[in-house]
């Protein structure tokens, strides 16, 4: 069942990889943020496959551990095969522990927006379609929730994408970790064809556009 769905993942992004919101040059900060704050702080994203997502966030300065995983339903139905087969209400999501002292909320938020996923897509991420590849952020108290709207909000009022912003917002009930053959995936599957297509170019997208926020190598 895993082989044959990515295979067919594999085949979809070759048809229709590359068929993303074209993205201005220019991509603003979002001129609400969080407050500063101490200790480590959490946020769940979800933006298509969470291979993707996670090769992107896991990489920059100030996140400590990306887990990836599902949000949207029950803990019973938190299981690949039937997510992605699209028979539940969970999206693929990643969950993020940063340090605020080093990269705020709001600068993920850009990253995820202007980097790890097209956001204008409805239910559906380049080749990937379905309710469970939907943009979403799953905010934690009023400021997370506070900040993404007023995010989205600016671009769109800025008309930075081709397209308005489809993201849900929306809080986080619980978060369901991923088997575990689903985490650091790209990082253990250098080889596979949807890292090599899909994933690397994410990730190489953001060295090009922001290098100061990828982690340094020791």
């Amino acid at each position: 069942m895993f082989l044959r769905e990515l295979a067919a993942r594999f085949t979809r992004a070759l048809v229709l990889f590359g068929a993303v919101t074209a993205l201005a040059a220019e991509f603003p900060d979002p001129t609400l943020d969080a407050k500063p704050a101490t200790g480590k702080q959490t946020v769940v994203l979800a933006g298509g496959c969470f291979w993707c997502t996670e090769a992107v966030f896991e990489i920059i300065e100030g996140v400590d551990n990306v887990i990836s995983g599902y949000s949207g339903d029950t803990k019973e139905t938190a299981k690949y095969d039937i997510v992605s087969a699209g028979r539940t209400k969970h999206a693929e999501a990643i969950l993020i522990t940063f340090d605020p002292a080093k990269i705020s909320y709001g600068q993920l938020l850009k990253i995820f927006f202007n980097v790890a996923h097209d956001p204008t897509t409805l239910n559906r991420q380049g080749a990937d379609v379905g309710p469970q590849y939907r943009s979403a952020i799953f905010y934690v108290g009023d400021e997370q929730k506070a900040v993404a709207e007023a995010y989205i909000k600016q671009l769109n009022e800025a008309r930075v994408l081709a397209r308005p912003i489809v993201t849900q917002i929306v809080p986080l009930e619980k978060f369901y970790t991923a088997e575990t053959y689903h985490q650091d995936y790209s990082g253990r599957n250098r080889s596979n064809p949807y890292v090599v297509n899909v994933s690397d170019p994410k990730v190489e997208k953001l060295k090009k556009l922001y290098p100061g926020c990828v982690r340094k190598r020791k």
